[in-house]
């Protein structure tokens, strides 16, 4: 197995870039409302991801047989929840999915997305990968922005460095009211998403998250999209 978490490498010295076949930010929602059930529901979820044979299937099916993710989540400041590993089978899938759900909450605050998705570009451009594709893996349950750079500004930023955005609107957790966006997905479509092949993946409510998680992953990691949306942005 040749997994090796990137803060441990560097304390050996540098080392020559490694080679996948992507590098993928997940930049999970953590913000105001977002509650500590719902920040283990969404960690649960992506770890359950990892584990399913489908998933370790398209990472063995790459180009190079491997991918670099890290997990980060989002709110007015930005928090790495597990740091750039490289996953490639499933025992070292398995072993990011085990550190998802111990680290404390340390994103907090009100929504900042254009931060978030600028603070996901520094983490892909500042490790020791050199992925063939690079994306960004958004998810969030609402389209507002209260500080940092705007989004436009820093979507364009993003698509400009090579960087792929992809997103997944949450258009409603464990809640029995009306989705407070309902046309979530649409908003994400034009403001959040750019670059090559890239797509919206929606999830309903919680029942259909890890479902949306998993099905995300896949497209993602196989450089495909869903076939009910066809979306490609090169430019913002």
């Amino acid at each position: 197995m040749r997994t090796a978490l990137l803060c441990l490498a560097a304390l050996a010295g540098p080392a020559a870039a490694q080679d996948v076949d992507l590098e993928l930010v997940l930049l999970a929602d953590a913000s105001g409302s977002i509650t500590e059930a719902e920040i283990a529901f969404q960690r649960d979820g992506y770890a359950a991801a990892l584990r399913d044979p489908e998933v370790i299937a398209a990472i063995e099916g790459t180009a190079y047989g491997s991918i670099a993710l890290t997990y980060v989540e989002w709110a007015a400041n930005t928090a790495t929840v597990v740091d750039w590993t490289i996953i490639d089978d499933a025992e070292s899938a398995a072993a990011f999915a085990a550190a998802l759900p111990g680290p404390p909450r340390q994103a907090a605050g009100r929504n900042a997305i254009g931060g978030a998705l600028l603070d996901a570009k520094r983490l892909i451009e500042r490790n020791e990968i050199d992925g063939w594709r690079k994306v960004i893996d958004f998810s969030g349950d609402s389209p507002n922005s209260f500080s940092g750079p705007p989004i436009a500004t820093a979507r364009e930023e993003v698509i400009a460095a090579g960087i792929t955005i992809n997103a997944l609107p949450i258009l409603c957790r464990f809640c029995d009211t009306p989705a407070r966006y309902p046309d979530l997905g649409a908003i994400y479509e034009e403001r959040i998403i750019g670059g090559p092949g890239a797509f919206v993946v929606t999830a309903e409510s919680e029942a259909d998250l890890a479902d949306a998680i998993k099905r995300k992953l896949i497209l993602e990691i196989s450089g495909t999209q869903p076939e009910e949306t066809r979306i490609a942005r090169s430019t913002p």
